[in-house]
């Protein structure tokens, strides 16, 4: 909201290197400054947590993150923890907890307006131990990619590197996890989600509509008798042919909703990604939910709210 500025003392974290400098191409510095925030700046010496957190310290009322989705759960925790509001700002690459907000990721700056007048939600967040994850934390193919090195660089060919293994069932994820339908043992994708996915409609295939149901979601892709020619392809398909809540110890994909998930095998660590990071956890792996855990400061704006008719499907 040009010309205003925010009457509560906030800070934003910002992280320059998110989404190939989006910072710096919208002014988002300029724009939050002129609306009377303090900016601080992620470096080498400073991660976007401790910044949130002596903002804090220093006296901070609301937190704000300009960034990409590791960023944001970093300062989320801070925030969650400390009993700040968040102001979330989309300049990162993805954005897919921005994008399930509802913000406009076309123009980054316009979530800024939230800091003058936004509207107070309160979302879940989904804990792994003590680490806070805004979106999901995944294991299989995808978190193997995330350790290829120059992943952020070609992200195509980390994921070509990998990806063989998996498809001719050479690969797979080195753990068990207890489903409603019985143990899957040794599957090739396992993705836990801060609330569940929407799988029902091809547009919205991997919205969430909500981020306050109390649930994580769970899709487990287990490992086919034959190995199929596209691995990617085969989730896909799997997950086309049912909606949430639906599926069987037979099915190829197991779908469910759950307050707590737990992987466990006699390894001693699993690569994951939590947040669209590169992480290496202790077994067994404990997944839950923090209802309610995090107060947002949304602008009223929302244009990515998908419409009523969409979340009734």
């Amino acid at each position: 909201m040009a010309g205003s500025r925010t009457r509560a003392r906030a800070v934003i974290v910002m992280n320059p290197h998110s989404g190939d400098g989006k910072t710096a191409r919208y002014g988002l510095v300029q724009r939050a400054e002129d609306m009377g925030a303090q900016v601080r700046t992620t470096s080498t010496e400073e991660d976007a947590a401790s910044l949130a957190r002596n903002a804090v310290v220093e006296g901070a009322q609301v937190l704000g993150v300009a960034g990409g989705d590791g960023t944001v759960s970093a300062v989320a925790a801070v925030a969650a923890d400390t009993g700040r509001s968040l102001v979330v700002v989309p300049a990162g690459t993805r954005n897919h907890f921005a994008r399930d907000l509802g913000l406009d990721l076309r123009d980054p700056g316009q979530a800024l307006d939230a800091l003058v007048d936004g509207e107070p939600a309160q979302v879940d967040l989904g804990v792994l131990g003590s680490r806070v994850f805004v979106n999901n934390v995944s294991f299989g193919v995808y978190a193997d990619a995330l350790l290829e090195p120059g992943y952020r660089e070609d992200k195509p060919r980390a994921f070509a590197a990998v990806a063989p293994d998996y498809a001719k069932g050479r690969q797979w994820v080195e753990a068990r996890v207890d489903t409603p339908w019985g143990t899957v043992e040794f599957p090739q994708v396992v993705l836990i989600s801060n609330n569940p996915y929407h799988l029902a409609t091809p547009r919205w295939l991997g919205r969430r509509f909500s981020l306050s149901t109390g649930q994580l979601g769970a899709i487990v892709l287990k490992r086919p008798a034959q190995a199929p020619p596209d691995l990617l392809r085969h989730l896909r398909d799997e997950l086309r042919q049912r909606k949430h809540g639906a599926g069987s110890a037979g099915d190829g994909a197991v779908v469910w909703s759950a307050p707590g998930i737990t992987l466990h095998g006699e390894v001693r660590h699993l690569d994951a990604g939590v947040d669209g990071e590169a992480v290496r956890l202790p077994l067994p792996v404990v997944c839950g939910i923090r209802p309610g855990a995090l107060r947002l400061l949304l602008p009223k704006d929302r244009p990515g709210t998908p419409p009523e008719r969409a979340m009734r499907h």
